[in-house]
């Protein structure tokens, strides 16, 4: 299990290998946490839950580093402030490095011999945790950049949002019952769970995902300014924050560009959208006289159309399935806490660490989230 455990430990660091010092300190906003903090807090999941609860005598690399990288579990104990993790300059970048030797070197012991069920499965999940955290990383990494009015280049191939759509068209799917959810003895998280049946409409749902040049056609016939495509709530974000185009997007000298992270790129009409809220999803499928789909009607459709260059926002609030329970203890904070006022999104991003998504795969969001790569697939 050490191979799996130091390959996804290595990809971490490897998103790290552009970064300057001063790249990996400052937090944007305070949803999006610096580098140093990710780093640092994927460790203390596994220094946390595994070894100090399996290894006898484990020595912990630092008694403040269990307050400093916790991120949501009361049930571990006291935290730092979420919004002020950007002002942790001590400790330094070198020694968040070394504190993930050190729990790597202790995590190479340990599974060097058997080790139980609960061990093994408690790592698993710290390691698609970690995954979840690598593409936070990039998704935070780019926000910050972006506000750099010199809009840095963080690796000159590693734009993200070129992409084309491989098919058109519309997969019908005929009125029934479908069973949606993970089966199987494979990983799942908790929110996939339990298996359960839905009855479904007939509907149809593109094979493609919008264009940035669609999404302009929407733009310029006044999409921003007109009330009538937009949920209350969504025109409310819209008047309060003055948005006028997806985020990242720059009109300069009558062509639109947007940042990207290989640098400020023209954007391509061809290429698939990016960066688009809730909000603007369901102002746009309402603008074409279409509609978003249900997280289960994209679930049962999905192995008939290519998914995952973009998290796709569906027209479901992230609520638990028939049967499920949170778990005891801190890993029953990891999912069940957050539904409400959330909404789902389905299949994987141009940011997904390969081997991370499923069909069955639930992430969510709050609706007026922009900064992670998500796109708009429609049904009617």
């Amino acid at each position: 299990m050490f191979e799996q455990y130091a390959r996804v430990r290595e990809v971490t660091q490897h998103h790290c290998e552009p970064l300057q010092t001063e790249d990996y300190v400052p937090q944007a906003a305070e949803f999006a946490s610096p580098p140093k903090w990710h780093l640092a807090h994927t460790t203390w999941f596994f220094e946390e839950m595994v070894l100090r609860r399996f290894v006898e005598d484990y020595s912990v690399f630092h008694p403040d580093f269990g307050f400093l990288f916790n991120s949501y579990y009361q049930t571990v104990g006291e935290r730092a402030i979420r919004a002020q993790r950007g002002l942790i300059t001590r400790p330094t970048v070198q020694a968040v490095y070394q504190y993930r030797q050190h729990v790597d070197e202790a995590m190479a012991r340990y599974l060097a011999k058997p080790i139980p069920d609960e061990a093994r499965a408690l790592i698993t999940l710290g390691l698609n945790h970690e995954q979840q955290h690598q593409e936070l990383l990039l998704t935070d990494l780019k926000y910050l950049f972006s506000l750099n009015p010199t809009y840095p280049v963080y690796r000159s191939d590693g734009g993200r949002v070129g992409d084309r759509n491989a098919e058109d068209g519309w997969v019908s799917v005929p009125e029934g019952v479908y069973e949606i959810g993970h089966e199987g003895e494979a990983f799942c998280f908790d929110n996939e769970l339990d298996r359960h049946k839905v009855y479904l409409q007939p509907y149809a749902i593109s094979k493609a995902l919008v264009t940035n040049g669609e999404y302009l056609a929407f733009l310029e016939d006044g999409g921003y300014t007109h009330f009538g495509y937009w949920l209350d709530e969504g025109w409310e974000w819209v008047r309060a924050n003055q948005v006028q185009s997806p985020l990242y997007w720059h009109k300069i000298e009558d062509r639109w560009h947007h940042y990207t992270l290989a640098g400020l790129k023209p954007v391509e009409e061809e290429a698939i959208l990016a960066h688009i809220s809730y909000y603007e999803a369901h102002a746009f499928a309402n603008w074409k006289g279409l509609r978003l789909p249900t997280e289960f009607e994209w679930e049962a459709a999905c192995p008939q159309f290519p998914w995952g260059k973009r998290w796709e926002w569906t027209a479901s609030s992230y609520q638990p399935y028939p049967g499920f329970a949170i778990g005891d203890g801190a890993v029953g904070e990891y999912n069940g806490k957050f539904m409400v006022n959330q909404m789902v999104l389905r299949g994987a991003s141009v940011a997904t660490s390969e081997g991370h998504s499923r069909p069955t795969y639930r992430n969510f969001f709050h609706p007026f989230f922009q900064w992670q790569y998500s796109g708009i697939r429609l049904a009617k």
